[in-house]
């Protein structure tokens, strides 16, 4: 291939074995090093979690052989080497991994999933909620998403491939695109002596230019909504900082709905020489799929001054129904910068006339006026080049921006128009994309500076793991990449009948969208209220008014019914969609029409799940003690009386505690519950004990005596039938597995203590229970659990072996295990907390490649389920539990201090992260 570089400045990438053994306890970063903490014994007390400082690069850098650490990249994040190779290639969980005993049992269940496939795919030609037979496949190279909350999102790779994309609402396409790529050129004294496209690949496409980036001297940093690449260009004496910046702001319901993201180069000149230093940012306009097979695509350039700022680029526009929008590559342009294009060229073809262009002198030929419409079955691609000087020992500037516009959406029903919440700020008109990329390029520096006074305080505090402060910030992509949509709601839109009864259901709804996240990637279901309970944290705790709208939304979901009826497949009968006065599942498919179609689930019939409307009921009481929001309270309490009546049928013999129906009915759907069991009566208990709180708020004593007497009478049985001196049994069968020790069985006290409940007057659980259950936990399904470096098993038999009476459990939730960590932590047991949710993250981003997918489940051996899910955001728990645990400390010394003896003036209280 002739790049027309001097083969005296071309460095290649020696072959070497790329293979790197990555063992349980790998770190991730390199520049400022990270050690986690080994045991309780080590120079502090068992209770905390340790003061560790970041000190071990860890295997994931092991392959890095640069010595750049690159400009201003923060030392806690996920790092990693662009030539490191995961080892471990695990498969995605399908039937031939079910054991006979378990097949046999869902035989019925399979058949009949079988047959709904075959009508939903080659029948109705549409998605299914959850494909069983077309999992998506292991692939280990995602890294921060790009796009606020709601917009859409385009995932970049660790290793700088563009290769996720969700424009249409919820509907992934995992495709890499070839020509959206980044290239530097470098030239001295006139001459390019340096043109390389900043990628490992090396395709068939675009052969002309200079693939196959050394990666051994480059590394990725992630901390969500932030990512660094440092590249260190080896004979140059340059070394590239590429950050790469998404608008994701706790408390702002502006800026954090915006489509864009920004990439921002420093260079840093190390050579006694001046260069001209240019950076050409290449992308295709659609993604070479079917969509853009039509042809009718164009692109053109454009110019937007504003408030003395001026940003160039190309607009890259695509019209195809039913979703069209238009892509903006965009550059600011300074006085030390030239900004030039090429508005289109071949994305499938040699790339030689751009590729020439740019060696040529380091800039672009800028074309003016659009480029005429694509042929139907030939892509088009443009770029956008950025060029400045870089003097001897200095360092330049380069800012990009990607945003894409697609004001008005139709899910895959096609029933409605539905606007995306930018819109309210950008217009709906299909024309804001340069409006946006401006707004982006002068609004990023104060988006970085909120970013950081967000995450400074978890970050400066050398109390927390290193891993965890990875973990809490990066778990945080799925807000925004989890299928997301945030949608205007018109008033009219919205039921008059039900302005009486919630009083905010408007403001909250008209002011602040309509906000739906899938239950996973794979798993195609908005807002699905089982996982929703754990994954809620983030939201409540970041963008509360989100959550209330969530609940306002469920609320008005719970009040209706849809009597269609239809064929559940785990029994095979048949039942309604919905039935009035019981929380769904869920929302509704992206495929279908959300909000209008609810309950897009139909393996059982959830009607009768006993854990959905006791976690609504958690949800209202636990959000309502974190906002404050007494008109939120008022306005959900009819509802959380109305879906308890519905619960209390489940107490068939009436002794204060519900039963489970001997079959799969909670959020473990495919582990079978009979009779009083510690998660659903635990659940139930714990609702019991808010609806007391709320009756008392809401002056409501009749109920409030009622609510009392249950609770009086549930506890008694719970802990007669379930407690059994070192735990809660898994339930009250006579089968084997009912003495589990099941990971989640605190769930309710969990819930219980970040209300502000669960101990002293408010006790349900005996705390000396609650604990040694969690140290019984603790013995066995961590520590006795692939050494105890994986997380904690759902469930673990009392003799150490893990539960294989379902398909569920013996695997390990990453997101139940992050909230049992919060409840170990509530419970004074930090260090416990700590190690126990340490195993998931480093299975997870360290051992098995899952970065920025993180499953719901993974076995010990060979298999993971449901990439990219919902419910790990409950590591927002973790902060929580450790925020009250702060709260308390400081409450204690105050009340210490005010009975001391006035000494002088007091320090005020350590504020809090």
């Amino acid at each position: 291939m002739g790049t027309g570089v001097p083969a005296s400045e071309q460095i290649s990438c020696a072959k070497r074995d790329l293979q790197v053994h990555c063992p349980e306890d790998a770190g991730g970063t390199d520049a400022v090093p990270i050690t986690d903490c080994g045991s309780p014994e080590a120079s502090r007390s068992p209770t905390e979690p340790g003061g560790c400082n970041p000190e071990d690069s860890g295997q994931l850098m092991a392959s890095y052989e640069g010595n750049a650490r690159g400009y201003q990249v923060p030392p806690f994040g996920w790092r990693i080497c662009l030539a490191h190779e995961f080892t471990e290639k695990r498969k995605p969980f399908q039937v031939n991994h079910v054991s006979l005993k378990n097949l046999i049992k869902h035989l019925g269940m399979g058949l009949r999933y079988l047959k709904w496939w075959y009508q939903k795919t080659q029948v109705e030609k549409k998605m299914p909620f959850i494909d069983m037979f077309n999992c998506i496949p292991l692939r280990q190279i995602y890294g921060c998403p790009l796009g606020g909350i709601g917009g859409g999102t385009i995932t970049r790779g660790w290793r700088g491939q563009f290769c996720r994309w969700q424009l249409d609402p919820g509907m992934y396409q995992h495709r890499t695109v070839i020509a959206d790529q980044f290239t530097v050129c470098l030239r001295r004294r006139g001459q390019t002596v340096y043109q390389q496209v900043l990628s490992l690949e090396r395709p068939s496409v675009l052969r002309n230019w200079n693939w196959g980036l050394c990666g051994y001297f480059a590394f990725y940093h992630a901390l969500y909504p932030r990512a660094w690449t440092v590249y260190q260009l080896p004979g140059q004496n340059v070394t590239l900082t590429c950050r790469q910046i998404t608008p994701i702001l706790p408390h702002d319901y502006k800026d954090s709905c915006l489509p864009v993201g920004v990439f921002v180069w420093d260079v840093q000149n190390e050579g006694d020489e001046a260069l001209d230093v240019s950076i050409m940012f290449s992308m295709r306009n659609g993604l070479g799929g079917g969509d853009d097979a039509t042809g009718g695509l164009w692109n053109e350039p454009f110019r937007l001054e504003r408030d003395g700022e001026t940003v160039q680029g190309l607009l890259l526009h695509h019209p195809t129904p039913p979703n069209p929008y238009t892509m903006a590559v965009a550059a600011r342009l300074t006085a030390d910068t030239t900004v030039t294009h090429i508005t289109t060229f071949d994305p499938d073809g040699t790339g030689q006339q751009v590729w020439q262009d740019l060696l040529q002198d380091g800039q672009l030929d800028s074309p003016s006026g659009q480029s005429a419409p694509s042929q139907k079955g030939v892509g088009i691609a443009g770029a956008v080049c950025v060029s400045s000087k870089l003097p001897p020992r200095g360092q330049c500037r380069l800012e990009f921006s990607l945003a894409w516009d697609m004001p008005k959406i139709m899910f895959g029903a096609k029933g409605q128009v539905h606007h995306r919440r930018y819109t309210r700020f950008f217009g709906a008109a299909g024309d804001a994309a340069p409006a946006l990329s401006h707004y982006a390029l002068c609004r990023y520096a104060d988006w970085e500076d909120r970013i950081s006074a967000w995450q400074s305080p978890v970050l400066e505090d050398r109390s927390l793991p290193a891993w965890y402060k990875s973990a809490l910030f990066n778990e945080l992509y799925f807000v925004a990449d989890g299928g997301t949509v945030w949608l205007e709601v018109p008033e009219d839109s919205l039921p008059e009948e039900l302005g009486d009864n919630m009083s905010q259901l408007r403001p909250i709804l008209c002011d602040y969208g309509r906000f739906g996240y899938l239950e996973g990637q794979e798993y195609r279901m908005y807002n699905t209220y089982d996982v929703h309970f754990y994954a809620s944290f983030a939201l409540i705790m970041l963008w509360p008014k989100l959550e209330l709208s969530l609940q306002y939304d469920m609320a008005l979901a719970t009040l209706k019914e849809d009597l269609t009826r239809r064929r559940y497949l785990m029994s095979g009968e048949m039942g309604p969609v919905k039935r009035k006065n019981v929380i769904p599942h869920d929302i509704g498919d992206p495929d279908d029409e959300p909000w209008l179609r609810i309950n897009a689930y139909l393996i059982h019939d959830t009607a009768d799940w006993k854990d959905l409307n006791l976690k609504f009921v958690l949800q209202v009481y636990r959000d309502y003690y974190l906002t404050g929001d007494q008109a939120f309270l008022k306005d959900m309490w009819p509802v959380c009386l109305a879906v308890m009546e519905s619960e209390m049928k489940f107490d068939k013999d009436h002794d204060g505690l519900i039963e489970n129906g001997g079959y799969a009915d909670q959020t473990y759907d495919g582990w079978v519950t009979t009779g009083p069991s510690a998660y659903c009566g635990g659940l139930w208990l714990a609702a019991v004990a808010v609806m007391v709180q709320m009756a008392a708020l809401c002056g409501a004593q009749d109920v409030q005596d009622k609510f009392s007497s249950i609770l009086h009478r549930g506890q008694e049985a719970y802990e007669r039938l379930l407690w059994n001196g070192r735990y809660y049994n898994y339930d009250s069968s006579a089968q084997p597995q009912s003495r589990s020790v099941m990971s989640d069985q605190c769930a309710g006290q969990w819930f219980l203590k970040a209300c502000g409940l669960g101990e002293g007057d408010t006790e349900v659980f005996p705390t000396p229970h609650v604990v040694r259950a969690l140290q019984t936990i603790f013995e066995l399904n961590v520590q006795a659990f692939a050494g105890g470096v994986m997380g904690a098993v759902n469930g673990m038999q009392p003799h150490g072996v893990p539960d294989r009476s379902s398909v569920q459990s013996d695997e390990v939730w990453v997101g139940v295990v992050y909230g049992l960590a919060a409840t170990m932590i509530q419970e004074g047991l930090t260090w416990e907390g700590f190690r126990t949710a340490e195993g998931c993250y480093r299975t997870v981003w360290e051992r098995l490649g899952l970065a920025f997918q993180t499953p719901e489940a993974y076995c010990q051996q060979q298999v993971f389920r449901s990439l990219a899910y919902m419910r790990p955001l409950s590591i927002w728990a973790m902060q929580l539990a450790l925020q009250q645990q702060q709260e308390k400390k400081t409450s204690r010394q105050t009340a210490a201090q005010d009975r001391e003896p006035s000494k002088g003036p007091k320090p005020g209280p350590k504020e809090l992260p």
